[in-house]
């Protein structure tokens, strides 16, 4: 017979870098983190081995293929199963007190008072390209002074975004408003990495086509995002240590083994952004 699960022993080897009290916080605390793919999948696994005792989950996509690369829950045995359905039984294999609540429909207008009710805390893990979601739910979170998080796997990095009560919005840094999805597209990508540090790697430009709403990721990536973005919840549930919130933006290279921090008041107004959208926009002319 295999022991009875227990909370302290369970996550003990995470005290010395936190408090047997801030151990005991993290259980009380709740975190909402819609899609469950790559950065999404490996933000609950990684969070709730930190040990956080409740999570809203949300998800309208399954397992296929394409998902082996990065994605914590694509395996033989779980084609075509439902994403937030197979991560939850994941995390409740890890911690079997887990109170989940799930949305299998995905996130939208209807459901966010539900996705967001009693949360302390949000971390995007919605796919690059899920526009009309990612607007609602920052919007939703500014609107009840709920921290967000958002980290891109980019290259084979991230770059990290904290979005915090009383500071700038995500609607403000990224001003997508009502604008085309290729603009947004090209906003976002510019705005979560300003010094575009993944850039310089890249063997084959083709492979990204924001028209088409495609580009490659690497589970590096995605591991990268689960690792600093549970290290940003944790001093934000916490209260300790300094957390930039937007227009300060990280963004670190695995592959470059470069660290930069940027900092971009007026966000895609800033003049800096708006000459590396127009260059990229000039780029893309000069091929089509």
């Amino acid at each position: 017979m295999p022991p009875a699960f227990s909370y302290p022993q369970a996550f003990a080897r995470n005290l010395g870098w936190v408090t047997p009290a801030e151990q005991a916080l993290l259980r009380a605390k709740r975190v909402a983190i819609a899609g469950m793919g790559g950065v999404g999948g490996g933000h609950l696994l990684t969070l709730t081995r930190l040990g956080i005792g409740a999570f809203h989950l949300a998800d309208f996509d399954h397992f296929d293929l394409a998902n082996f690369n990065r994605q914590a829950g694509a395996t033989m045995s779980t084609l075509e199963q439902p994403k937030v359905a197979v991560l939850a039984a994941l995390a409740r294999n890890i911690n079997p007190e887990l109170q989940l609540e799930l949305f299998d429909n995905g996130v939208h207008h209807a459901n966010l008072p539900a996705f967001l009710d009693g949360v302390d805390l949000y971390v995007d893990g919605l796919d690059f390209f899920a526009f009309g979601a990612r607007q609602a739910v920052f919007a939703a979170c500014a609107a009840r002074g709920i921290p967000a998080i958002t980290a891109a796997p980019l290259g084979m990095g991230t770059a990290l975004l904290n979005f915090l009560p009383g500071a700038m919005s995500f609607d403000d840094y990224f001003g997508w408003g009502d604008l085309p999805d290729t603009e947004k597209a090209l906003r976002f990508l510019v705005g979560l990495a300003p010094a575009g540090l993944h850039g310089s790697y890249l063997v084959d430009p083709a492979s990204i086509d924001l028209a088409a709403q495609r580009g490659p990721s690497t589970i590096m990536a995605c591991e990268l995002c689960a690792g600093a973005a549970a290290t940003e919840a944790l001093k934000i549930l916490l209260q300790r240590g300094t957390v930039a919130a937007a227009p300060y933006a990280y963004q670190f290279d695995a592959y470059r083994n470069r660290l930069v921090r940027t900092w971009r008041p007026g966000g895609y107004r800033n003049p800096l952004q708006q000459l590396a959208m127009w260059l990229i926009r000039r780029r893309r002319g000069a091929k089509s």
